[in-house]
């Protein structure tokens, strides 16, 4: 098996992704048109997605790490709002978009105009939150995206599942397929809920990083394969763990934290990179198989469908907010809103390559050895909402966002409530160290008490200090200006060592040993920035 196309596919999508954090143009969408215009230039292979791969290998760990990253408390706050889009709008759409399909194709069986309607219902997880981490969306609706994404994929599935087996001729009623869907549901759950606790035994009694971090790894591929051998839903299982995990990561030690948010941080970014290169490169693929359907009508369906596909979820999305706020007991417990948020929720809801990957699975053939109904169309119709909602939305959506004025995350208040914390932490914090200190065993020399103590109050302070004013000069805080001579002194170290071995004084082992001092301390000086 030759590895460069697939060694050529992710060097070439991280890449464009690396060069497009320094354009204004979101990274998903760059990636697209990369895959678009990379599809037709000679000698570039041909990648076909293949369900088999995406939905067991890709799917799973794209899930794991935005499920990770996201907060259960929220979520369990925003519970209402992110169950009528998961699982509400997603059936509704199914049918919706299914039945006007059904209604604008001739000769399309209803069933297999159902099979469109489910592979195109959910918005994808992975665009959800690289367009919300980009355009900086409120924090209630990019809780409520974020939600919505990690659990529509489940439902849309099951959905397929149903449809499919009425598609292709195994006789499954509607009794059936709800039951399915239920089983399929509160399996996934329950497989997360039966794991989640071993696995985080496990995490938290591995000594070894190195071995924690291996662990990490294997979680969601573990949740889904399990989950998906009982006929459970392998989406929920890993959504299920990972919040939990994500909820107990403060119980790992620092040294698995570091790897662990290092290494998927790594994950994420080759894998995102190379989905969405992948939805741009199956174009001469989906054209190919249109066959007997001509381009016109083919592009003129496209239209309609992706059309359908927007109003039919602002048709969900403004009732689903207003409607359940008539009772007083939501309004009491939930925040207020206007007419904005539900817009922008919305205008968000872009397709992606889960979508592609369902349609792909469409099998050639019935039951009855019967060419599935025109799979090609289905094929050719999910490309192009896809696109469309990727473009179309994902460009004009950070434009909505700035003329509608949205507010943004309070980074004033969110820092004053940092400095609050940190404050509370640091006063818990003295009064241990004083109560050690007073124990005869834990006694040190001055200077070493006194550096705990000033190591203590600059982690006090260093908050604070953001609050207030700048240097008139730099523009930087008090803890900025700390930081950037801490670096300094580290890099005029680091540039000793470096002379010294390469003048044979040290050799290459102890010098990667004062290094790795040197980088922990650099560390401990720079705060993580967020993307």
């Amino acid at each position: 098996m030759d590895a460069l196309p697939l060694v050529a596919l992710v060097a070439a999508s991280a890449a464009m992704a690396g060069l497009a954090r320094r354009t204004p143009v979101p990274a998903p969408l760059l990636l697209v048109a990369m895959g678009l215009i990379g599809s037709y230039v000679p000698g570039v292979p041909t990648y076909t997605l293949d369900a088999h791969i995406v939905l067991p290998l890709l799917l799973p760990p794209l899930l794991y790490t935005a499920a990770v990253d996201s907060s259960y408390l929220d979520l369990r706050a925003n519970l209402r709002p992110v169950a009528l889009l998961s699982v509400g709008y997603v059936l509704f759409a199914t049918v919706a978009v299914g039945w006007l399909a059904y209604r604008l194709v001739p000769d399309l069986p209803l069933t297999a105009a159902l099979v469109l309607g489910a592979v195109i219902a959910p918005p994808d997880a992975v665009t959800a939150a690289a367009i919300a981490r980009r355009v900086g969306l409120p924090a209630r609706v990019t809780t409520i995206l974020q939600g919505e994404s990690l659990v529509n994929d489940a439902t849309a599935i099951t959905a397929y599942k149903v449809a499919l087996a009425a598609a292709v001729g195994e006789g499954m009623s509607w009794g059936a397929g709800i039951g399915e869907f239920f089983l399929a549901s509160v399996g996934g759950v329950a497989a997360g809920l039966v794991l989640m606790v071993p696995l985080h035994w496990l995490r938290t009694h591995l000594k070894e990083p190195l071995l924690q971090n291996t662990l990490s790894l294997l979680i969601p591929f573990v949740a889904y394969a399990a989950a998906e051998r009982v006929h459970a839903s392998g989406v929920l299982a890993v959504v299920v763990v990972a919040l939990y995990l994500g909820h107990r990561s403060w119980q790992v030690d620092f040294a698995t934290r570091l790897q662990e948010a290092a290494v998927w941080k790594m994950v994420a970014f080759i894998l995102e990179s190379a989905v969405f290169a992948l939805i741009g490169l199956q174009l001469p693929f989906v054209l190919k198989g249109l066959g007997t359907y001509a381009v016109a009508d083919a592009l003129w369906y496209a239209v309609a469908v992706f059309l359908a596909v927007v109003v039919v979820r602002f048709i969900w999305v403004y009732p689903a907010t207003y409607l359940p706020r008539l009772s007083r007991r939501i309004r009491d417990r939930e925040p207020g809103t206007d007419w904005t948020a539900p817009l922008i929720v919305g205008w968000a809801g872009m397709r992606g390559v889960v979508s592609l990957a369902i349609a792909f699975s469409i099998p050639m053939v019935t039951a009855d050895g019967a060419d599935f109904p025109a799979r090609n169309l289905v094929l050719f119709l999910t490309f192009t909402t896809v696109i469309g909602t990727l473009v179309i939305q994902g460009l004009t959506l950070p434009l909505l966002v700035r003329v509608l004025r949205l507010p943004g995350r309070d980074r004033q208040a969110e820092t004053l409530a940092e400095a609050q914390a940190q404050s509370e932490a640091s006063t818990a914090a003295e009064a241990r160290l004083e109560e050690l200190l007073g124990d005869e065993r834990n006694r040190l020399p001055q200077p070493l008490t006194d550096r705990l103590r000033t190591v203590l109050e600059r982690r006090r302070n260093a908050v604070w200090e953001r609050l207030g004013a700048s240097n008139p000069v730099t523009g930087e805080s008090a803890d900025d200006t700390y930081r950037r001579l801490a670096g300094e002194m580290i890099e005029a170290e680091r540039e000793v060592f470096v002379r010294l071995r390469d003048e044979r004084g040290i050799d290459d082992e102890m010098m990667r040993t004062l290094l790795r001092r040197l980088d922990l301390e650099e560390a401990a000086a720079y705060r993580e920035e967020s993307d």
